[in-house]
């Protein structure tokens, strides 16, 4: 993975548009007293680099009926089997974040749900089917921190 530097008005164009991803380009422009050009010009180069993946619209789930939110602990039965896995993952719309994981679990995966039954079904129907060796379930009660990083050490707190 490529690790690019970033100078002070790079970072600080970041932690605008992090923060709000429909803040205009003129407004972050006044913001870090440079040109509206200028900032057009370092995201252009921000998303060439790949340190910026685009924007996106965050949709409440609980707001739209998926009431369960939970993180599966998955084992697996070979350990030769996690780039197979993974792909099956990819594959099932429920999961909606996969992670390679030490410690305790082999993958680490979080899914929606309508509710606690649904989730179960989710486990027994498209889970178990995939061969792990076994699973975790931890249902989240509620989220209570949810925030972007600190993008340098040297960023000022707003």
């Amino acid at each position: 993975m490529a690790y690019h530097e970033l100078d002070e008005l790079d970072e600080k164009i970041l932690n605008l548009i992090v923060n709000n991803a429909r803040i205009p380009f003129l407004e972050v422009a006044r913001e870090c007293n440079v040109s509206g050009a200028a900032i057009h010009q370092r995201v252009q180069r921000l998303t060439a680099m790949g340190v910026l993946k685009g924007s996106k619209f965050i949709v409440d789930m609980e707001k739209i009926g998926y009431t369960t939110c939970a993180y599966i602990g998955l084992f697996l039965s070979r350990p030769d089997s996690f780039d197979v896995i993974a792909d099956a993952l990819e594959n099932i719309p429920e999961v909606s974040e996969c992670h390679y994981t030490t410690g305790r679990y082999d993958l680490l995966i979080k899914v929606y749900a309508k509710n606690n039954h649904e989730l179960l079904r989710f486990v027994q129907q498209k889970i178990l089917p995939l061969g792990l060796a076994r699973t975790e379930t931890l249902v989240c009660l509620k989220e209570s921190i949810k925030r972007k990083l600190p993008l340098s050490e040297n960023t000022e707190k707003e």
